[in-house]
């Protein structure tokens, strides 16, 4: 196997991700089609592999890219980084689903074992007050209005918490705390690009805000609306409402038409009256159209590679292949797990 560029002639580099092809930083793989290639680090372009050094090579870049927390995915590219230092380019129907489950799973699981601890030691904090020599229905009274109390002021503390600092498209800041949430809504705007807009309440008032903005506003503040976590169930809910939708923009929309069904008495169908796994759907969409936005430039090059490196390729392997290679590339594919996700709850 070559160990430079085809084009440029650079090193190709290194990697020990990949025991059978250590060749290259960054590798583009297909694993419907047995292709890959070493994308050059200088010139970028793609340097296809001979078939014979594919097959075991192919099969570890799928399982490394299944198995990463750092991975973007569009409709025919996937990029992963992984912690080795090797860049992961997948061809093929992405994998949302499984990696959310992977992502998303951990976080929403952590919060919830926080929740649970919390709650454990403001109980064991308020019958520790009302311990004493009285009888034990006094005992049982105080217990309780010590909870009580130690709610009230639990309750205080997060209505006064600082939660995010929202930069607004005029360059201020808005100051947003923990009582402003309940307020934060996501509404129809028939007249706007995305059909959708968030009205948030902050310290000085309340702002209107739409697209990439509202975005951001969404992922800063959502946190700490879903701060209580939720079980693994629950964000296996939360995936398949975001799979019936074709991007994170058109889950908003939906959120935006029907957020006024699921209000509680006096509220204004905010945020916070949304169902658990409906709120967690939004987080998620919020975070995964940030970083497309942020990877958006890298992932139209890397398709745009791609789709030519795909033409070179399709013609160097029907020129070379033989009915052993055809028998052992639809091996392969067999061998290929599903892609569609894998149901973790």
């Amino acid at each position: 196997m070559y160990a430079t560029c085809l084009y440029c002639k650079t090193n190709l580099g290194a990697n020990e991700a990949v025991e059978t092809f250590p060749i290259g930083r960054r590798l583009a793989f297909d694993s419907a089609k047995g292709r890959l290639w070493v994308v050059c680090h200088l010139c970028e372009r793609w340097n296809l592999t001979p078939i014979e050094t594919r097959w075991e090579a192919v099969e570890t870049c799928e399982r490394l890219f299944r198995d990463a927390k750092q991975r973007f995915n569009t409709e025919n590219i996937g990029l992963a980084h992984l912690d080795e230092g090797l860049d992961l380019v997948r061809i093929g129907k992405p994998l949302l689903p499984e990696f959310a489950a992977w992502r998303y799973g951990d976080q929403f699981g952590q919060r919830r074992k926080r929740t649970v601890i919390l709650t454990s030691a403001l109980g064991a904090a308020a019958a520790a007050l009302a311990v004493g020599s009285v009888p034990l229905t006094v005992l049982a009274l105080g217990a309780v209005g010590a909870f009580r109390a130690a709610e009230a002021v639990a309750q205080r503390v997060k209505e006064t918490k600082l939660v995010a600092r929202v930069p607004r498209s005029d360059g201020e800041t808005l100051t947003v705390l923990g009582g402003h949430l309940p307020l934060a809504q996501i509404k129809t705007d028939l007249g706007g690009r995305t059909g959708w807009q968030l009205e948030l309440t902050h310290l000085d008032g309340t702002d209107r805000m739409g697209g990439d903005h509202a975005m951001n506003a969404i992922a800063l503040i959502m946190p700490s609306i879903n701060g209580t976590g939720a079980t693994a169930r629950r964000v296996s809910r939360a995936i398949k409402r975001l799979e019936v939708h074709a991007d994170p923009v058109g889950y908003m929309r939906s959120i935006a038409a029907i957020s006024s069904h699921y209000t509680r008495p006096g509220d204004r169908g905010s945020l916070t009256s949304l169902p658990v796994d409906m709120r967690m759907a939004v987080e998620m969409a919020a975070n995964e159209e940030n970083e497309r936005y942020i990877l958006a430039g890298e992932i139209g090059l890397l398709e745009m590679a791609w789709e030519e490196a795909e033409e070179i390729a399709a013609i160097a392997d029907d020129l070379t292949v033989s009915p052993e290679i055809v028998r052992q590339l639809d091996q392969l594919k067999a061998k290929r797990p599903s892609d569609s996700g894998v149901d973790r709850s």
